[in-house]
């Protein structure tokens, strides 16, 4: 007898959920996850490589400005540092038809003026030789941005992209 497939509706197409350690080299490590993640939707390289840096940077801002972690790891060694404590990140994408969401969450110090840190060129590590253009490449590359922040309560960056070609899609219609 052959069982009824029953579909659930889940109100998306495809979810990704991961936390990782607050290093540095495991930024490319969530910028690499991502880009598996959407693959299957054919993204141009263009859209592939905006959803890229756009990761990048908001997991940057949860190492550097979020727990404050400079240190990072050694160029040219692929281990990350055992002797730093460090905070969690939290990465949650989804997609739903052709709109890519994704999370970047920390448990940080949070933001304590949202406004003037989405001004370019504003950053508070100066002493880093930072840019200060992460919440700018963030907002250029994404559709959406939100930040959800408030001093000592960590921050939740909301980024939406609409990704154009879905090869599959048109052939159901």
């Amino acid at each position: 007898m052959k069982q009824e497939e029953k579909k659930i509706s889940r109100g998306y197409d495809n979810e990704l959920r991961m936390e990782f350690d607050a290093v540095s080299c495991n930024e490319s490590f969530a910028r690499m996850a991502v880009s598996a993640f959407i693959a299957p939707l054919n993204p141009t390289m263009e859209e592939m490589a905006d959803v890229k840096t756009a990761v990048s940077e908001a997991v940057t801002n949860a190492i550097i400005h979020g727990y404050g972690n400079v240190q990072g790891y050694i160029p040219g060694h692929m281990q990350c540092p055992r002797e730093i404590s460090v905070g969690k990140v939290r990465m949650y994408c989804r997609i739903e038809g052709d709109v890519l969401a994704v999370e970047i969450e920390d448990d940080g110090q949070g933001i304590d003026n949202v406004d003037q840190a989405l001004e370019p060129l504003f950053t508070t590590k100066p002493e880093l030789e930072r840019s200060g253009m992460g919440f700018a490449f963030m907002e250029a590359f994404m559709d959406d941005l939100q930040i959800l922040s408030a001093p000592g309560r960590g921050c939740k960056i909301v980024m939406e992209k609409k990704l154009g070609s879905m090869p599959w899609l048109e052939e159901d219609e």
